[in-house]
């Protein structure tokens, strides 16, 4: 297994994760059609490639491009109902559309993948767990708060994305309206760097071989200063650190084959217990 970004933060956000002859997944779709082709050629794919698109929630930097890509290329779309009927609906073609239920793991390019429901202000959002026989892989961004849930879906992980969002204390002194600073930094909002390590510490960071920095805010954050807070909480090493950008995002990182290092996925609890 493999993984890319092709941009990340709130003007857009597109994740790649390829398994091998299986396929490839773009995980939501934050950018114009055509942007969307250019960035997937600068990662040396084609919508080809593509097995389909997974889509986390409705909020436009995940899914602007998704329906006229989908539509265009004759791509399967894969998202909650409450993600659908909320921006989708009457947009994408419903012969394209593959449900999913939250904590229902399904097959997609030869990987079992998790919905993971997540606390943010959208109608059904989930976050993902990508595993193989041999490779497991947690994209974890936009989420305000942390719960057992999550903590459990998350835990043994070979490589993690991780949203540091903001920095507590810039978004206080930043630009952005009170209203908008009490959503970013609420229940319901985004993981603030502390959060961030508070996260990783709780399901382990041992055997990581790749902790990527997500979804940073262009004005309440900094990249220096996420990856300080993971490193101050001891809950990563610098070795296995990587920011994904928004203009940039992030080249190809592959996560080694292990001998014995299939995971099961324990039975989940539908359930979002936002106390921990």
């Amino acid at each position: 297994m493999r993984f890319a970004s092709i941009g990340s933060g709130s003007d857009g956000n597109g994740t790649l994760i390829a398994n091998g002859s299986e396929g490839t997944v773009l995980l939501d779709c934050g950018f114009s059609g055509r942007e969307t082709v250019a960035r997937l050629q600068a990662r040396g794919l084609s919508t080809d490639d593509l097995a389909g698109i997974l889509v986390t929630h409705e909020h436009s930097d995940h899914i602007k491009g998704v329906a006229r890509l989908a539509n265009r290329y004759r791509l399967p779309v894969y998202t909650t109902w409450g993600t659908f009927s909320a921006r989708l609906n009457g947009e994408l073609d419903e012969s394209l559309l593959n449900l999913i239920e939250p904590g229902t793991t399904f097959s997609l390019a030869g990987m079992q993948i998790e919905p993971v429901p997540v606390p943010h202000d959208a109608r059904e959002p989930c976050q993902f767990v990508f595993a193989t026989a041999s490779a497991r892989l947690g994209i974890l961004t936009d989420a305000g708060s942390i719960n057992r849930q999550m903590v459990t879906s998350y835990q043994g992980c070979d490589a993690l994305m991780l949203e540091c969002n903001h920095d507590l204390r810039m978004l206080a002194e930043g630009p952005y309206p009170a209203q908008l600073k009490r959503r970013v930094a609420g229940a319901l909002g985004h993981l603030n760097n502390q959060q961030a390590a508070d996260m990783l510490r709780q399901v382990g960071h041992d055997g990581l071989q790749h902790l990527i920095v997500t979804h940073i805010s262009q004005t309440n954050n900094t990249p220096a200063l996420a990856v300080q807070a993971l490193l101050d909480a001891r809950s990563a090493t610098e070795g296995i650190i990587q920011v994904a950008g928004q203009k940039s995002g992030l080249d190809w990182c592959s996560i080694s084959r292990k001998q014995n290092s299939a995971k099961p996925v324990p039975p989940r609890q539908l359930a979002i217990d936002f106390e921990i």
